[in-house]
């Protein structure tokens, strides 16, 4: 047998019929991390993952019970001494004990809207997500007449919520629905959404460059992404509390987990290397930047899961979009302080 004759002929094929590259396409779009993620990360708002028990809350639990009653026995054995010494002292115990009630009641209650709210926005999100999906007309209007009542009091969604009435009986087709919605009502919450996001990614560049300690750095940048988080939930009518901006933390983190690292890892080598960032800018203000970008990266993560519709009509806006306003911006700071003399050599240093 010679070698010709052992090679193998030429196979014909339709291309009608599916073959091995479209059922690998068909796998990865099912595991796109940007979709997938962010919806697994929506849903963790609504319903927490319990995994049996958990000792460490338990823990907490009986802990916070106990002191519970030992503050109301301490309470009670306070009234009743103050009323044996003057009955206008028990009065005033007990108008005091009212008032810290009733306040009380008021951040609970505050508590328990906010967590409405943010829980709210994660269902319509996956409500709208499977109305794309499935091109469902029925839920598509459903999610778009949800979104015309929950941004019914915003002036700047005014002319988006015009513009969607509008075309709320006319537009047939499930998933158009939801692409209007996102055009013209929503990417103007992604405009202020992305400016939050820069402002706070600004800050937290300089004043991570010019403090003089790390534990200041560490501090300043929790508290920093602590309230982005909340701003940017704010901008898409979440205005959560404060345990629906743990909630809403932990999910911006569990997004971040699998995406996050992947998207500075690559904007850090095309900022840095790329364009030479470490020869133009000071060891500080190189450390600004890097502190900038992870903010800006949280920043974008919350702006994915506190988003009322997934990214269907409008590009994801990508951390690489705002690197180059804050290296820019970080630049201009340096060429400020080392215009100085007295300062050029601490800059430098």
């Amino acid at each position: 047998m010679t070698a010709s004759e052992t090679r193998r002929a030429p196979e014909a094929f339709r291309l009608d019929e599916p073959g091995e590259a479209e059922i690998e396409e068909e796998v990865w779009e099912e595991l796109d991390p940007e979709e997938t993620d962010a919806d697994r990360a929506v849903s963790t708002i609504i319903e927490p993952k319990k995994n049996g028990i958990r000792w460490g809350r338990l823990a907490v639990a009986s802990a916070g019970a106990l002191l519970s009653l030992a503050v109301g026995i301490a309470i009670d054995d306070l009234i009743r001494s103050l009323f044996t010494r003057a009955d206008w002292l028990g009065w005033v115990g007990l108008v005091c004990l009212a008032l810290f009630l009733l306040a009380l009641g008021a951040i609970v209650g505050r508590e328990i809207l906010g967590l409405a709210r943010l829980k709210a926005i994660a269902r319509l999100r996956l409500t709208a997500d499977a109305a794309y999906e499935e091109n469902d007309p029925d839920k598509a209007r459903k999610v778009v007449k949800e979104l015309i009542h929950q941004y019914a009091d915003r002036a700047d969604t005014a002319q988006g919520r015009r513009q969607l009435n509008e075309h709320l009986g006319a537009v047939m087709d499930g998933s158009d629905l939801i692409r209007l919605a996102e055009r013209d009502l929503v990417a103007t919450l992604d405009q202020r959404a992305k400016q939050a996001i820069s402002s706070a990614s600004q800050r937290v560049s300089v004043v991570t460059a010019v403090s003089p300690r790390a534990l200041i750095d560490v501090a300043y940048v929790l508290i920093a992404c602590l309230g982005l988080i909340r701003r940017v939930a704010a901008i898409y009518g979440g205005r959560p509390g404060m345990i629906g901006l743990m909630r809403l933390t932990g999910a911006v983190v569990s997004h971040l987990a699998v995406t996050g690292t992947i998207a500075i890892g690559d904007t850090l080598l095309q900022q840095v290397v790329g364009q030479g960032l470490a020869a133009r800018l000071s060891a500080r203000l190189g450390e600004g930047v890097v502190n900038g970008l992870m903010t800006a990266r949280i920043g974008l993560s919350a702006l994915d899961v506190c988003r009322p519709v997934p990214f269907v009509a409008q590009p994801r806006p990508r951390l690489k979009d705002l690197a180059g306003d804050l290296i820019s911006f970080s630049a201009s700071r340096q060429e400020v302080v080392t215009t100085s003399p007295r300062n050029a050599r601490r800059v430098n240093e």
